[in-house]
């Protein structure tokens, strides 16, 4: 099976840089494996790399698509299948890199046979939602998928929602299909590198800079043109990611 690489590490870790540093010197073609960078003109508080590293090391698997669009693990697996084998045919080693490790156990371990988004489901638990709370859809779920309820936070809107559309969907938890298995795993070699800071405390430092910064180079205005150009709610994926969802907390009360 022919080679494939895959670089994983949290937040602030240094995968893009890592990423680049390899690139100059093997080979590789970057992969990105980041469900935020997936949006387009969604670039400050997604930390995608800067037009000018994009240009020198393109990345595929970036601004996919519409900040009012959804995007799954199992689009993810297609698409990165695509990719990797698009990179093979031409003689280089994809090289993943990215944070969002739902993605890579998909695309490792392959993932079960759910059912498809459904935005009118959706849309009905976003309803419940609002008018009861996401702590009572939370011990709803419980009730009919107690393994996935012990595994989220009460507040864990997107998951939540997630499990009680499949439940609705398919009437099976979304445990029991996970566990039924799915697709076979990627047909490549893997070799994981892991970025892991060796004091969480640096790493904790390194996030609230790195915030700092994208506050101060535009994240509010660049939320702000967002809601000027889609139509976005605080339910979208897109808004739910890691400092949208608090300037958007902050900008919509």
């Amino acid at each position: 099976m022919p080679p494939a690489i895959l670089l994983m590490g949290p937040t602030a870790s240094g995968k893009t840089m890592a990423a680049i540093a390899i690139a100059r010197r093997f080979p590789v073609e970057l992969i990105s494996v980041d469900s935020a960078q997936v949006f387009r003109d969604m670039d400050i508080g997604t930390a995608k790399p800067d037009a000018a590293t994009l240009a020198e090391f393109p990345h595929v698997l970036i601004d996919l698509i519409s900040p009012e669009e959804s995007y799954s693990a199992a689009r993810f697996r297609v698409d990165a299948l695509a990719a990797m084998a698009a990179a093979t045919a031409r003689g280089r080693v994809p090289l993943l890199v990215g944070g969002t490790m739902l993605y890579f156990k998909a695309l490792c371990e392959g993932l079960a046979d759910l059912p498809a988004a459904d935005p009118a489901t959706r849309a009905i638990i976003d309803r419940e939602a609002a008018a009861r709370g996401w702590p009572a859809l939370h011990a709803e779920l419980a009730a009919v998928d107690p393994a996935t309820a012990a595994r989220l936070h009460a507040t864990d809107a997107q998951r939540i929602q997630r499990a009680l559309e499949v439940f609705r969907l398919s009437g099976q938890p979304l445990s029991g299909l996970i566990a039924a298995g799915g697709h076979a795993p990627a047909p490549y070699r893997l070799f994981s590198i892991g970025l892991v800071p060796s004091e969480r405390s640096i790493l904790h430092q390194r996030i609230a800079d790195r915030f700092s910064a994208m506050l101060a180079a535009g994240l509010e205005g660049e939320v702000e043109s967002l809601c000027a150009r889609y139509r976005l709610h605080g339910g979208l994926p897109s808004m739910r990611c890691v400092g949208y969802r608090q300037v958007w907390e902050v900008q919509n009360g």
